[in-house]
């Protein structure tokens, strides 16, 4: 049976049938109420928005963590955890006010030393933080609610900094917890945002499970993707992890799970059909795709290797192995950034457009000095993104003429070891398949998948000097005629070096039952405001 053909049917099966997966105690029609119960797109196989820069982790974390700043849905940022804030004429000193009664999980109150700690620790990690760690000269807290960061050149975008969508974000924590260090996984999760972790709940590659925390304090103002008021509507979050996207279909369509983050495209149908079910386009910004290569050990450390991928790969193969038939569902992309969006460049493109040319990507791929050594491809296979794009990967560089070590793994497992740069052989590895929110690429800003600062840069690691010199003039450029003409040269300039390989852009979908509302469309999944009647 076509694979297809059998996810349809299963789904129906489990429909008729029911789910023994989600067997546990009968729950009374109040309390069910009360309990939005959650599939969320892969495993929360650990659990620090700082340490990692994972979807998953990051979707959580948002419901643990507040910020002092959040971006909304028309990309703006806006004070969040923030009652206001000074800025010298010169650019160089900010002081900041936080908002009165803010707690933590554990009725402490948020204090201006946990903020700096917090941001001390989300600094090296994210390629913004990086930024601001080069040019500050003082960060401190002068009172119980106030805090002053001075740098030592203006920047302008410090509030993006800390309120952007893309990982890592700056979530503020007790200063005993943000003092661990950036590269050590924290293991107490006290937040500060509407809802707690329920860690004793937590059964990894199983379930997670988080509470509505009455002391947080709401900002005034309407909700809007990480900014406004973030009003926890339920009293209980459960996340019941679905590698399976039959049995996940099957769930939601019985009312065993209200809510499915990321339906795959042939369920679609099926769950149209359903009167009990709603679905819709989960983010009209898109995703992604993304070939993610190790500049650091052979094969991909040689440019000429990495440039025979781009000339050999199909942008439709991998968009058609994700997203099947419709062609609504994803463009080409040659280039890097979000289509529609003011910065939209295909500057340098060329290489991704027209006919595929085996041959010369061949030809390429022997000058690199490649002889035949494993290439080692990291595949999350709970993950259907990554599931499908790595099977498409696998034939092509087998059609190139490369050893393929397939590391069928999962999500989870990636997230651990693309964060080594041991050899290959010696647990490291050549590749792994991601995505990133079109949120997160309209511009280099928070884009961390675009930066090449070598140990800075995200995992691969590329060091690459002429794409981060068009970085910086991006951040300098003075007005937005002067920004598009530096995207042109950034986009060009990551092609040409291969800053990693990208596969297209795609939408996906989210399901939910009709008798939940307050889904909103947007980067990650936004459960405040999510009611169930």
């Amino acid at each position: 049976m076509e694979r297809r053909n059998f996810l349809k049917a299963t789904a129906a099966a489990g429909a008729l049938g029911g789910m023994a997966g989600l067997a546990g105690p009968a729950l009374s029609q109040g309390a069910a109420a009360r309990t939005l119960r959650f599939v969320p797109q892969a495993n929360l196989a650990n659990f620090d928005p700082i340490w990692g820069t994972q979807y998953v982790v990051r979707n959580a974390s948002a419901m643990v963590w507040d910020t002092l700043y959040g971006v909304d849905e028309k990309l703006a940022v806006q004070r969040q955890m923030v009652e206001g804030e000074e800025v010298s004429p010169d650019g160089l000193t900010w002081t900041i006010r936080l908002r009165p009664g803010l707690k933590f999980h554990d009725n402490e109150p948020v204090l201006a030393k946990d903020v700096v700690a917090s941001i001390t620790r989300w600094m090296p990690r994210d390629p913004m933080g990086q930024m601001l760690k080069v040019i500050q000269q003082e960060l401190v807290a002068v009172d119980d609610r106030t805090l002053r960061w001075v740098l030592k050149k203006p920047y302008p975008k410090l509030t993006y900094a800390l309120g952007k969508t893309n990982t890592p974000i700056c979530f503020i924590m007790p200063e005993r917890i943000a003092k661990t260090d950036s590269f050590t996984q924290i293991s107490d999760y006290v937040g500060s945002g509407p809802f707690r972790f329920l860690r004793n709940e937590w059964v990894p590659g199983a379930r997670a499970a988080f509470g509505k925390f009455d002391g947080y304090v709401p900002r005034q103002e309407p909700a809007s993707w990480l900014a406004g008021g973030k009003r926890a509507m339920v009293d209980r979050i459960e996340w019941h992890v679905m590698p399976d996207p039959a049995t996940a279909s099957a769930a939601l369509q019985n009312g065993e799970v209200d809510w499915w983050e990321n339906p795959i495209t042939d369920l679609i149908p099926t769950l149209k059909r359903s009167r009990n079910i709603a679905v819709d386009i989960a983010d009209p910004l898109g995703n992604i795709g993304s070939f993610r290569m190790n500049h650091l050990t052979p094969p991909f450390s040689n440019l000429k290797a990495r440039q025979a991928v781009l000339m050999a790969m199909s942008q439709e193969d991998y968009m058609r192995a994700l997203v099947g038939d419709d062609n609504n569902l994803w463009r080409a992309l040659p280039g890097y950034f979000t289509p529609g969006t003011p910065l939209y460049t295909e500057e340098g493109g060329e290489v991704l457009k027209g006919p595929r040319n085996l041959d010369a990507a061949k030809k390429l791929l022997a000058e690199s000095g490649y002889s035949g050594q494993p290439v080692t491809c990291l595949v999350a296979q709970d993950q259907p993104i990554t599931k499908s794009m790595g099977d498409v990967t696998a034939d092509l560089l087998k059609r190139l003429g490369m050893n393929v070590d397939f590391v069928a793994t999962d999500w989870g497992t990636v997230g651990q070891r693309r964060a080594m740069k041991n050899p290959v052989g010696q647990g490291g590895w050549s590749m792994f398949h991601s995505w990133h929110a079109g949120a997160d690429c309209v511009n280099p800003a928070a884009y961390n998948a675009i930066r090449a600062n070598g140990d800075g840069a995200w995992f691969g690691w590329p060091n690459i000097p002429i794409v981060e010199q068009a970085v910086a003039e991006w951040f300098d450029a003075p007005d937005l005629a002067a920004e598009k003409v530096v995207m042109g040269k950034l986009n060009r300039v990551a092609l040409e070096n291969v800053v990693y390989a990208p596969t297209g852009f795609f939408l996906g979908y989210q399901a939910w039952r009709r008798n939940v509302s307050g889904v909103v469309k947007g980067p990650l999944p936004f459960f405040w405001g999510v009611s169930k009647s």
